[in-house]
């Protein structure tokens, strides 16, 4: 057991945070109050390699493994959490799915595309009246002959609009059974499939959000992922990977607030001294470092464990549900720090405090990270 950043994750790091400060920090205001989903950026990250941070070299991605993606999301986060959201989503969730449980084929037909930031990656499990009840989906598919006819929505899908692959999973059985749902990659421009309303998001609001809608949509079976039934199973199985995503997008968001709360407190003068030296804010400081890196330890064990390929399902939630309620809590005291200043956009701090409340709800809310934990306590 160990606890040093490796030179890879020193290096990674570093490289991260140049180009952030080059390409990112100057538009982050820019980008959130336009709402702009910045795809040339994407096609950035993809050059150097972050769009398939977890694909093997051999179909075009970096190789690398968990610890280095939670580097990666973590830094990007510290900046602008945006996009660290939108490169999660497109690594984690639709190009993890493909390589995961595509065929051969199927991989070498998408995956270099994603991992070289060529195409951007959608995911779309939840609907307009299934958030946690992901099992009671309408969005149905009819096999017809060597195709499957597509009818429904999805909706809170990342990158809908501008996705160019996108792995949904549909109702293929029985509405409520775990086993009759099933995976398709649908691509950009097919008849009968659709993005809807952009959603107008509190935080968040360059990672672009919108419906994704299917209209008599006729998919080829070849464009199925693994068997007929077992998209549910498959999606738990990616959201696992996912927790270790959004874990790393909340500490990137709880280390950027407490550093620009830090900064803030050292330089902010009171009664002839920095409020730093006052105990009713040095406490604050204190309680979030704690917290942050109770966080960080708490990931990077799910990280170990996944990249063993053990048993992630309770540390991922664990440490999804703790960084996430400790990003939002971090972001409220980095405010308090800067008293009135921090409530206004002058400061990064309000942005972060906006942008935190989506990681106690995206990928599974705290309340169901405690039903998965709850269950896996009770089962042993």
């Amino acid at each position: 057991m160990h606890f040093d950043y490796s030179e890879t994750q020193n290096m990674i790091a570093q490289s991260i945070r140049d180009f952030a400060e080059k390409n990112i920090k100057p538009y982050i205001m820019e980008w959130d109050e336009a709402q702009i989903f910045p795809v040339p950026l994407f096609k950035q990250l993809g050059e150097m390699g972050f769009m398939g941070i977890l694909v093997p070299e051999a179909l075009g991605g970096s190789g690398l493994g968990y610890h280095e993606y939670i580097t990666i999301i973590e830094e990007i986060s510290k900046v602008d959490p945006s996009i660290g959201l939108s490169v999660a989503a497109h690594n984690s969730l639709c190009t993890n799915h493909i390589l995961t449980f595509g065929n051969e084929e199927q991989k070498k037909k998408w995956i270099p595309k994603l991992a070289s930031g060529e195409h951007i990656g959608a995911w779309g499990l939840t609907e307009h009246n299934t958030g946690s009840d992901a099992a009671g989906m309408n969005t149905t598919a009819k096999k017809d002959g060597d195709y499957w006819i597509v009818n429904g929505a999805k909706n809170f899908i990342t990158h809908a609009i501008s996705g160019d692959i996108s792995v949904v999973i549909v109702r293929t059985g029985k509405k409520g059974d775990s086993r009759g749902m099933t995976a398709f990659v649908f691509e950009k421009g097919m008849e009968g499939f659709s993005s809807g309303k952009k959603e107008n998001k509190l935080g968040m609001r360059a990672s672009e959000t919108a419906e994704l809608i299917f209209d008599n949509c006729r998919i080829p079976d070849a464009n199925r992922l693994g068997e007929v039934g077992e998209g549910f199973i498959q999606a738990m199985k990616i959201l696992d990977g996912g927790r270790i995503s959004i874990g790393a997008l909340s500490l990137g968001i709880a280390k950027g607030a407490y550093e620009a709360a830090l900064k803030y407190s050292k330089e902010r003068q009171q009664f002839g001294k920095a409020i730093s030296e006052f105990q009713g804010v040095s406490f604050k400081l204190v309680d979030m470092a704690t917290e942050i890196e109770a966080s960080e330890l708490l990931l990077h064990k799910a990280a170990f464990l996944k990249q063993q390929h053990r048993p992630v399902t309770t540390a991922g939630a664990m440490a999804k549900m703790y960084a996430s309620e400790v990003c939002v809590k971090v972001a409220n005291e980095a405010v308090q720090i800067h008293g009135g200043y921090g409530y206004t956009k002058d400061y990064p701090v309000e942005k972060f405090y906006r942008d935190a409340k989506l990681c106690t709800i995206g990928e599974g809310t705290t309340e169901i990270q405690k039903v998965v934990i709850s269950r896996n306590l009770l089962k042993g």
